[in-house]
């Protein structure tokens, strides 16, 4: 039997200040569970709805249907910590405040499918533990480095390495017959903006290829998803 103390401290970790306050976070799901219990992260328990009962399992699940399982896992402290490092190779996601976390959770998971070799997110990008950012990776959560930093600070270093920086804009030049550096010999970074706003002013003045991704002519959509749009991009640079 759960007690009332130990549901109180696992329904709290839907929140933020009390994952950063506890250093932990919650999985559900079979295979959520089975990609952390295999992944390099720590553990801390196994709730399983056979074993706790039904109520008590609706009462930690963040679900409206409570999962068959549910793992807390603890934050690894690289994770809990600000990272302006830029190795010196590499293909790379910079992320300026991505808000929706259904929107972060595909683009880690999408990132894992093309092989990113890390993720940059801006400080007021929504929390990667949110349990609906976690959910949306489907597992790639575990696999994917990920930090918070100052995204111009990040765009400069790479530069300073000889690296390139690439966003999208309504003036760029054609993403699909643009000369694309994958980060072989030097750090590339693929900076995706903010859902309704873009890139915002400051990391926009760091990126040395500004890249579009074209409009069927005669289509009147003014913008695509950001999830979609990091997917068509990561997507060409791979093919390229």
């Amino acid at each position: 039997m759960l007690s009332s103390a130990e549901i109180k401290r696992i329904r709290s970790l839907n929140q933020k200040k009390f994952r950063d306050s506890f250093g932990l976070f919650t999985v559900e799901g079979e295979k959520l569970v089975s990609e952390a219990v295999s992944s390099d992260f720590e553990v801390v328990d196994i709730y399983r709805l056979e074993d706790i009962g039904k109520e008590a399992m609706s009462r930690i699940s963040s679900f409206t249907n409570p999962s068959p399982v549910l793992a807390v896992v603890r934050i690894p402290a690289s994770f809990r910590e600000s990272s302006d490092t830029v190795p010196d190779k590499g293909l790379f996601l910079a992320l300026d405040s991505i808000r929706d976390p259904g929107n972060l959770g595909t683009i880690i998971r999408t990132a894992d499918w093309f092989g990113i070799d890390g993720i940059y997110a801006s400080l007021d990008t929504v929390d990667i533990f949110n349990p609906k950012v976690v959910q949306a990776t489907m597992g790639s959560v575990f696999r994917v480095p990920f930090s918070y930093a100052d995204l111009t600070v990040i765009c400069r270093k790479a530069i300073s390495l000889n690296g390139r920086t690439y966003g999208t804009f309504l003036d760029g030049n054609d993403l699909f017959s643009s000369d694309l550096d994958k980060g072989d010999t030097a750090p590339s970074i693929i900076i995706i903006g903010n859902e309704s706003r873009g890139i915002s002013a400051p990391v926009a003045a760091e990126v040395t290829d500004r890249l579009l991704i074209p409009r069927t002519a005669g289509r009147k959509s003014e913008s695509l998803n950001a999830s979609v749009a990091a997917a068509i991009t990561m997507c060409e640079f791979r093919r390229s």
